[in-house]
C-alpha cells in the first residue's frame, strides 16, 4: 500500500486501545505511542462525553495518545463516526513527525466554558480521575 492510499491519525480520545470507541478505527495498523509537541489544550466537551483539543502554540501541554496507519476506507468510517463539530487537522509530534488528529473548534470550547483538563495530563488520565471521584 503507498502512502497516498493511506493516512497516519493520531488518537487521543475514547477510540484508544481499551477505549469504548477503539472499534471505530476499524482494524486499523497501530504505530506506536506518541506525544504531540506541547501546543495543545485538552478540554473535557459536553461533560466528558468526548475530548476537545485545539492548538495553541504557547501554554498547552503535550498529550499522549496513539499514531495508527489507516486506509482511506478506515479514515473515512472514522470520520463519519466522530461526535459533532470534530475536524480532522494536522497535528505536531514530538520528534518533529505530524499526523491528522480530530480537533475540535476552540471558539465553540470557549463558548460553552466546557472544562480544561489539560492539568490531568491526558484523556485517559482525565477520565481515570474522573472516576476516582464519582
Amino acid at each position: 500500500m503507498t502512502q497516498a492510499e493511506t493516512k497516519r491519525i493520531f488518537i487521543c480520545g475514547s477510540a484508544l486501545r481499551g477505549q469504548p470507541d477503539h472499534q471505530n478505527l476499524g482494524g486499523a495498523a497501530f504505530v506506536c505511542e506518541a506525544k504531540t509537541q506541547p501546543i495543545y489544550r485538552l478540554h473535557s466537551v459536553k461533560d466528558g462525553w468526548h475530548p476537545g483539543i485545539y492548538e495553541l502554540g504557547e501554554g498547552g501541554i503535550s498529550i499522549p495518545g496513539e499514531v495508527y496507519e489507516m486506509t482511506l476506507e478506515q479514515y473515512e468510517y472514522l470520520a463519519a463516526n466522530e461526535p459533532p463539530n470534530m475536524y480532522p487537522a494536522e497535528v505536531k509530534l514530538e520528534g518533529g513527525e505530524t499526523a491528522i488528529a480530530f480537533l475540535y473548534p476552540r471558539e465553540l470550547i470557549e463558548q460553552y466554558g466546557w472544562e480544561d483538563v489539560s492539568h490531568h495530563g491526558g484523556w485517559l488520565a482525565y477520565k481515570q480521575a474522573a472516576a476516582a471521584t464519582a
